[in-house]
Formats: C-alpha cells, structure tokens, sequence
C-alpha cells in the first residue's frame, strides 16, 4: 500500500506544499474554507504527519537530549525508561549522550548538543554544575535537569531532598542515643553526597552535637572496599551510610572481614539501590527512589517548557520511602 504523502493531501486539496504544512502545524495564516479543504484532504487520505517534518516547519527537531553518566546505567535504565515512555507519547526522539568519568569531556558533550539544534536537554549527571549549565542556557536551550536542586532561568528540576531523607534518618538513631554515624564519601556523585553530609550535620547540630564522621576516601585509594577494609578494623559505628547499594555491600564485606556483626553491632544504610540488591544476602535497608517517575516526571516538564506553558513548576519534589531490610535493626 502506498504511504500517503503531503504532496498527495497537496493535490488532493488544490492548495500549495506550504499551505499544507501550515495547516498541520496550527498556523493561523491559512483561512478558513482553505483550511477545511485541506482537514478534509488529510482525513480523506489518512495522511500521518511525520513527527520530523513537522519539527522543521517550525524550526524544531522533536528531538530531547538526555545527557548521564555511563557508569550510573544500572540506576538510570529506569529513569531512561520512564523519560522515553512520555517522549513516545509527546512525539519526542531522545538524543542520548553519555559521559565516561576521566574520558569524557563535558564541553565537547555541550558542543555536540549545541551543533545538533534539540529542542531542550534533559540531564541526569551529578557533576554537572551551573557553569555548563550557563553555557547551554546561553543558547536559550530549555533544561530539566534531574537530581540536582537549580533555580536559574530556562532551567526546571526535578528531584528528591536526600538531604531530608537523611536527616530524617540520623534524627531518628540520635534519638535512640546511637551517635556514632558515618557516611562514606561517593567520588562519582560529590552533589548527592555533600546533601547527605548537610542532612546529617543538621540532625546533630539540632541535639547540641557536631558530625564528624564523614569519611573521605583517599585520592590514591582506588574503591570504597579498598578504603573500609583497613579502616573499619580500628573504628567502630552506630550507623554507616552509603550513597549506592554497591558501597554499602563494600561497607558490609568490610565489617564482616572486621567481626562486626550486621544488624546487631552495627546498621547499614544506603540512599540508591539497585536490581543488585535484590541479590544480597542480608539485603540492605535502603530509600526507595522513584527513578521511573524521575525520568517520567522530567519529560513532561520539558514538554510544558516547550510549549511555553506558564503553570510548569520549576522544581519539582518527588517522594521517598524509606525500606527496612536485613541490615537495619527495625
């Protein structure tokens, strides 16, 4: 069966190629009996306007970049997904770029995006601050960005407060005078992580008490597990907290190794988990991140900003939901 074309509906209502594709995409230039004609071209022919045509008539692409980090792709394939689900049904193409940590240079990641003419970029990257972010807005490029808490111009988020959530968490064992609480720095995602250290020092500085017990791994160490497991044989915790799952199972391999009994001598927690987790044995209590609903929520932003839609919210706060497990004492 032969594919209908513009130029078949152009025939078919006696007007120009042009005055077709201002009809299709809302023009008010065309008048009303010529406008009829050609909507009763189209219906008669069951011509589909192509998604890119339309986007060059009106100066778009209908095409999103999503821009992450390569090694977060376990955590972020749910995040993709639910971003592609809402593209689908806006008729939006995702432009996917990735970043390697140490190979990757960020401003050659902003020149490609630049050069290839999105309509708006989606960005899911810990690292990524307002420099670059000034730099793609210098463009008056729409952004939503995902995680990260920004309030510029032409820039949306949509995000969870870690910072609440951990608060939140110390608050709670504090309260149980458990005050010996770590939290192990996370070198790939410093943003998320500084939110967790704020969340913890508020919930001591609240009982009279100052947090100490951010450790920072050092620069010639190369992992977590590397760091933990000289560490954790002179010191000992109430409560540890990682960003991801896989440093948590660094934190518990590293007290098993110390003969530190997981929950009984000492909890773990972590924000992020992961299909891995499911896999652990004891699981790990862990924050329940809505990361469908992040990628989700983020392109139907993108979309209202697109269409200079006035009631989008610039920052946009999802919910949480703390899950206990087996390393967790309640």
């Amino acid at each position: 069966m032969k594919r209908v074309t513009i130029y078949d509906v152009a025939k078919e209502a006696g007007v120009s190629l042009a005055t077709v594709s201002r009809v299709i995409n809302g023009s008010n230039v065309v008048k009303g009996p010529t406008r009829e004609r050609v909507q009763e071209a189209i219906e008669k022919l069951g011509y589909k306007p192509n998604a890119i045509a339309q986007g060059l008539a009106l100066q778009k692409t209908t095409t999103i970049a999503l821009v992450v980090p390569e090694a977060s792709f376990v955590y972020t394939g749910q995040i993709i997904n639910g971003l592609i689900d809402v593209a689908k049904i806006y008729n939006y193409n995702i432009m996917l770029h990735t970043i390697t940590e140490g190979i990757t240079d960020i401003k050659d990641i902003i020149e490609d995006i630049i050069k290839s003419n999105v309509d708006g970029v989606v960005i899911y990257n810990d690292k990524l601050m307002m420099i670059e972010m000034q730099e793609l807005s210098k463009y008056n490029i729409p952004i939503v960005v995902i995680g990260n808490q920004i309030e510029a111009d032409n820039i949306c988020c949509v995000y969870v407060d870690i910072e609440k959530a951990i608060n939140e968490l110390t608050s709670k064992y504090l309260e149980e005078n458990k005050t010996k609480i770590a939290i192990i720095e996370d070198r790939k995602n410093p943003y998320s992580c500084s939110l967790m250290v704020k969340g913890a020092e508020a919930a001591f500085r609240r009982k009279g008490l100052e947090f100490d017990g951010f450790l920072q791994i050092p620069a010639d160490t190369r992992t977590s597990y590397a760091f933990l497991s000289n560490w954790m044989k002179d010191h000992k915790y109430d409560l540890m907290i990682g960003h991801r799952d896989s440093q948590a199972m660094a934190i518990l391999n590293a007290a098993k190794e110390s003969g530190i009994s997981v929950p009984d001598e000492m909890e773990i927690v972590c924000v992020i988990d992961t299909k891995y987790n499911a896999m652990m044995r004891p699981q790990i209590s862990s924050f329940s991140i809505p990361s469908y609903d992040l990628g989700a929520v983020s392109m139907r932003v993108m979309t209202k900003m697109l269409q200079n839609d006035e009631t989008v919210d610039p920052k946009i706060e999802l919910s949480y939901l703390f899950t206990p497990r087996q390393t967790t004492k309640n």
